[in-house]
């Protein structure tokens, strides 16, 4: 909580002394309109992983079980922790310094610098320094797309708050049925699959990796066209 304290501080801070902005220039203030875009976010995603579930489910003829307790004041803190680490990723690579580069170098170089930095993010956070080339260009090659879509969603929006939701959805969901730090495999426990070989397995993971960015920027873009539950108090110029 303090780390994200601190972001909130240094986001103020750059908008104030560099843009003169104050920091609801991000979207950051809960009005009811953000509010919706951040639970429209949320159930889409995890709708979505639920269909990218059973997609693999069917295809590696995966076996589940469920476990026999579940712990729900569990399932009630990894919500508390994914929903800090979200906001706190958000804020540092799709808040103040995302807003600054858009209104100093464009939109689109501003996006694309913004998903490179979180696509090599990751590389460091899942300690992927010592793994091969074809690994780490992978991890940066989807987690920049994902991290691409959110951006691009910040930009047209001009508010965190459905990329928030998004993010939140994604990371919330996938702990139910996936082996995860802290939180993990809290419904579901993988009990056995079929391993893929080759080109199949290149053609899977890659698919399974980009498939959820794509299908968002598709939603996105829909939410855009629609206008109506997208417009902000804010602006961005």
């Amino acid at each position: 909580m303090l780390g994200l304290l601190i972001i909130l501080v240094i986001s103020w801070a750059v908008l104030r002394f560099i843009e003169k902005k104050n920091i609801d220039v991000l979207g950051v203030i809960p009005y009811p309109n953000r509010i919706l875009q951040f639970f429209i976010g949320l159930v889409f995603m995890m709708f979505l992983c639920l269909l990218m579930v059973a997609a693999e489910t069917y295809i590696l003829n995966v076996k589940w079980k469920q476990k026999e307790t579940i712990d729900y004041s569990l399932i009630f803190q990894s919500f508390i922790y994914h929903i800090r680490s979200a906001l706190t990723e958000d804020l540092v690579f799709r808040g103040a310094i995302l807003y600054v580069l858009i209104r100093r170098i464009g939109s689109k170089k501003a996006i694309l610098l913004s998903a490179l930095c979180f696509g090599v993010y990751h590389v460091f956070s899942y300690g992927m320094m010592s793994e091969g080339v074809i690994p780490i260009v992978y991890v940066i090659l989807v987690t920049g797309f994902t991290g691409y879509v959110w951006a691009y969603a910040f930009y047209k929006t001009k508010s965190i708050m459905l990329g928030l939701g998004i993010h939140l959805g994604y990371n919330f969901l996938m702990t139910f049925f996936y082996e995860s730090y802290p939180y993990g495999e809290l419904v579901f426990v993988e009990m056995s699959k079929t391993s893929l070989q080759d080109w199949n397995w290149v053609i899977f993971n890659l698919s399974k990796g980009l498939l959820p960015s794509i299908f968002t920027l598709v939603f996105v873009n829909y939410l855009i066209k629609s206008k109506s539950i997208l417009k902000s108090k804010s602006s961005q110029s």
